[in-house]
């Protein structure tokens, strides 16, 4: 099993960045898919969450109206469009999915995201 994000890096403030996570070696259609993130000296927080079939996200509110979260099953990959990013945004930001029914869930290894002027 692997989730790989990608996608991270250094931007201006009032930026954008697109992160990917690629999924193998699980039935992808079948998880639910989060984005979390982890600033320093932080707890990790739900950021972002998608459904199995995409009909349905979630979102926290500080990121609500600025961040998208979208899936494409046929890529077996999740996606978090991050727009007008701001420093506090700054973070290590991971891909997480989850199969309710089966109590399972896998972790990506994690992409920083650094908004920096």
């Amino acid at each position: 099993v692997q989730l790989v994000e990608s996608g991270g890096g250094l931007v201006q403030p009032g930026g954008s960045l697109r992160l990917s996570c690629a999924a193998s070696g699980f039935t992808f259609s079948s998880y639910t898919m989060r984005w979390y993130r982890q600033a320093p000296g932080k707890e990790r927080e739900m950021v972002a969450a998608i459904s199995r079939t995409g009909g349905s996200t979630e979102y926290a509110d500080s990121v609500k109206g600025r961040f998208t979260i979208s899936r494409d099953s046929a890529k077996n990959s999740v996606y978090l469009q991050m727009n007008s990013l701001k420093p506090e945004d700054t973070a290590v930001y991971y891909c997480y999915a989850r199969q309710v029914i089966l109590g399972r869930d896998y972790w990506g290894q994690g992409t920083q995201v650094t908004v920096s002027s």
